[in-house]
């Protein structure tokens, strides 16, 4: 079976405009990562999810077959967002474009960051890029694909 392809990169910047959020809260936190908790178990997904808004872990599961390497993903991934403001395969897949990879010439360490799919921004309208959603323990399309869904369900869109 071949590797999910990666969306283009138009259609990952038109995820991140689309995928905005009014607000943020702890409540939103613990619906948002409930509900990529729902995700993973309807699918027997073996992932780690994080969400963190500013330097706050908010929300953290484990499912089972998930292992403490996922954890480490998850930390590389997010400090990806961090860096860039937008998600870790956009970052990835515009290296990619310009025939180079982020490993190659992005000069950061690669035990400390990682960009791949699945960390994803959590940005609010009129502030900005104020967290992170992250899913750690599919392929990386497929991390990035369970965020995106989540974001969708729980925006309704």
């Amino acid at each position: 079976m071949n590797a999910p392809v990666a969306p283009e990169i138009a259609e990952l910047e038109e995820q991140e405009r689309r995928l905005t959020l009014p607000r943020f809260t702890h409540d939103d936190a613990w619906a948002l990562g409930t509900l990529l908790v729902e995700l993973a178990r309807e699918r027997e997904a073996p992932v780690a999810i994080d969400i963190r808004r500013g330097g706050q872990q908010l929300f953290h599961a484990a499912l089972p077959g998930s292992t403490p390497d996922n954890d480490a993903w998850i930390d590389r991934k997010r400090r990806v967002v961090e860096r860039y403001g937008c998600s870790s395969l956009l970052v990835g897949s515009r290296f990619r474009a310009k025939g180079t990879t982020f490993e190659e010439s992005s000069r950061l360490d690669p035990d400390t960051y990682a960009a791949h799919g699945g960390a994803f921004p959590i940005t609010v309208t009129d502030t900005g890029v104020i967290g992170t959603v992250v899913v750690s323990g599919l392929p990386q399309v497929e991390d990035h694909k369970m965020v995106v869904e989540a974001l969708e369900k729980f925006l309704g869109a």
